[in-house]
């Protein structure tokens, strides 16, 4: 365990405080790991995840002692260390070859893990082309039913979204879209597709867009996983009180999106209401009822006669 440490300066002191918790949060970190036992494929996966990463990524050239799914303690301590909370863990076994451990932290305690198993890759520099600038964030498409009804999937989407997510942002520019990460769900596979986005010129506003292989390519099978804790999900989801949308009265969304405003209005005395003054619509008395029904009666009896 870490010892508590406390500040003697001005800078570790603005150091510390970096890393407590905030309601709008830094971007993750992602360390990038070697087990005590990898192969070559297991490698050139670690850096190239780690080169769609940076610079927001941690990438440890030595190998480590550690297994994911039987020391926990190993995997909290690399993230409070580093203050991190994703993590790549790449070994290799004569049982699981070729093995990939993605973990998401949360309070330096362990989320979920998935464990999946590099059935054919292409890595970057095996794909000539041009490639994606750094720090940039991808496009991300999910096909497959089984992103949406198998949990494993579900979990595995949710965690990929959070891995490539970086900074937040309030607009996007149109030139900032240089890449794609197609991700293809099937009962056997996993197929992660990685696109450079070349926009050309299509006689209008809207840019022609083309596709081309830029790497890399992941054929994923899916192995040993870890459930996030109901516990911890419900704590790692809440949402800060600071940054919820404040409720106006009276004011809804409909199923479309729409703004719908409802207004609540007294009772309205019609008959009070100052309207422009007509002689026709004068109330007339009683008196002048009986005048006119008199007048009435002895036209209809000079008429008779």
């Amino acid at each position: 365990m870490l010892r508590t440490v406390k500040p003697k300066n001005a800078r570790s002191k603005r150091f510390l405080k970096n890393r407590e918790a905030k309601v709008h949060e830094n971007p993750k970190t992602t360390l990038f790991v070697r087990g005590s036992t990898t192969s070559q494929v297991v490698n050139d996966a670690l850096k190239d995840l780690y080169a769609l990463k940076r610079t927001n990524a941690i990438y440890f050239n030595k190998k480590n002692e550690i297994k994911p799914f039987e020391d926990d303690e190993k995997i909290e301590f690399f993230s409070r260390k580093n203050d991190s909370s994703l993590m790549v863990i790449g070994t290799h076994l004569k049982k699981r070859p070729h093995n990939l451990t993605f973990v998401r932290m949360f309070n330096y305690e362990i989320l979920e893990m998935i464990e999946l198993g590099i059935e054919k890759m292409t890595a970057l520099s095996e794909i000539k082309g041009t490639k994606s600038s750094l720090g940039i964030k991808p496009l991300l498409v999910f096909s497959g039913d089984m992103f949406d009804s198998d949990t494993t999937h579900k979990n595995l989407k949710n965690f990929f979204l959070d891995f490539f997510n970086g900074e937040a942002t309030d607009a996007v520019n149109l030139g900032g879209l240089e890449y794609v990460i197609s991700f293809t769900a099937t009962p056997e596979r996993i197929y992660v597709r990685s696109y450079f986005i070349q926009m050309k010129k299509s006689g209008s506003k809207t840019p022609r867009v083309e596709l081309e292989e830029m790497g890399p390519h992941f054929d994923f099978v899916v192995r040993r996983t870890v459930a996030p804790k109901s516990d911890l999900w419900k704590s790692a989801v809440r949402v800060p009180k600071e940054i919820k949308p404040k409720k106006v009265k009276n004011i809804d969304t409909d199923e479309m999106g729409d703004k719908v405003g409802r207004i609540h209005m007294g009772d309205q005395q019609l008959h009070k209401i100052q309207t422009r003054k007509m002689k026709g619509l004068k109330k007339r008395s009683a008196e002048d009822d009986d005048d006119e029904t008199s007048a009435t009666k002895k036209q209809k009896s000079d008429e008779t006669d």
